[in-house]
């Protein structure tokens, strides 16, 4: 997706496909893994077919991985199955991970999978569009976002990233200082500029993200400090925080979260799946947080809470 995380198949006669079955509400999360651990340029969520208006057919719940040769794909798939069920994902939540790996001919699949992105609206006021789109306005306080999407996580296409911006358009107010831990391609630090943040901080503990990132506010006209770095060694404090990472993760670290919460902050919580917010909401309490609202999208839940002093 970012050219820094896609390396380049030109001049190159062959590529590998990758159909891996999964359970469609881990596409992001599983996609994010193989860019991570293997040679992978590029990845298809779904293909849809439709005929007079009506999808016929749909690829929902297989992955369409391309790599750039035919590496150790069932030791990596593995180990990082194992890594998520220890993290507490349950088979089901994983699908089966059943795949099928063939070598094809490279005829510019890089360009057929741009295809396969279009604009978002997220609401009747934030839009996402790939950078390759010219976009025009519906609407002259329409907050549009232009990305490449990339190997970083966070596309605006996902239910997790589009709770988290519904969020920043309710309660975000201008001027306040934002911090977004695991910003991945940057898509909320941007979008909270956009809706007038003072100061917008991002951090995310994987290097590679930290330049998409960056080239992600370039493009879009804003200046947001990314680097590096954890919730834990944060010493800034915000007023408005969010946190779009796996419910399990957000259970560790909601103490951090909070202790970079001034008084009366807001933090969103995203990246939780319905059946395991629970977890989520359990950390909450033991931190003393005051839940204002709990949504819900296509399976997966998100929470704002506010410190209270």
């Amino acid at each position: 997706m970012d050219s820094s995380c896609r390396p380049s198949t030109k001049g190159q006669k062959l590529y590998f496909e990758l159909s891996l079955k999964i359970n469609p509400n881990m596409a992001d999360v599983i996609s994010e893994i193989c860019f991570e651990n293997l040679p992978c340029e590029g990845v298809i969520l779904a293909e849809e077919a439709y005929k007079d208006l009506e999808m016929v057919s749909t690829t929902e719940g297989t992955l369409k991985i391309f790599l750039t040769d035919n590496a150790d794909v069932k030791g990596v798939l593995s180990e990082q199955r194992n890594l998520l069920k220890s993290r507490g994902f349950s088979d089901e939540d994983l699908g089966s991970w059943e795949y099928v790996l063939e070598e094809k001919e490279n005829q510019d699949w890089s360009q057929k999978w741009k295809e396969k992105w279009d604009v978002t609206h997220v609401s009747e006021k934030i839009t996402v569009a790939p950078d390759w789109i010219d976009y025009t306005p519906k609407a002259k306080d329409e907050v549009i976002i232009k990305l490449e999407p990339g190997c970083a996580f966070g596309t605006g296409t996902h239910a997790t990233t589009q709770l988290c911006m519904l969020a920043i358009e309710r309660y975000l107010k201008a001027g306040e200082a934002v911090a977004d831990i695991g910003m991945g391609s940057g898509i909320l630090a941007i979008c909270a500029k956009k809706f007038g943040a003072g100061y917008v901080y991002g951090c995310d503990n994987d290097e590679t993200v930290i330049d998409v990132a960056k080239e992600n506010a370039h493009k879009n006209g804003v200046e947001c400090k990314f680097e590096l770095n954890t919730a834990d060694k944060i010493e800034e404090k915000f007023d408005f925080v969010l946190a779009n990472i796996l419910h399990n993760v957000l259970a560790e670290i909601m103490s951090d979260l909070k202790n970079i919460m001034k008084d009366n902050g807001i933090l969103v919580l995203s990246g939780i799946l319905d059946e395991k917010k629970q977890v989520v909401l359990d950390a909450i309490s033991r931190c003393g947080l005051v839940l204002l609202e709990e949504s819900h999208m296509n399976q997966w839940t998100s929470f704002v809470v506010r410190r209270e002093k």
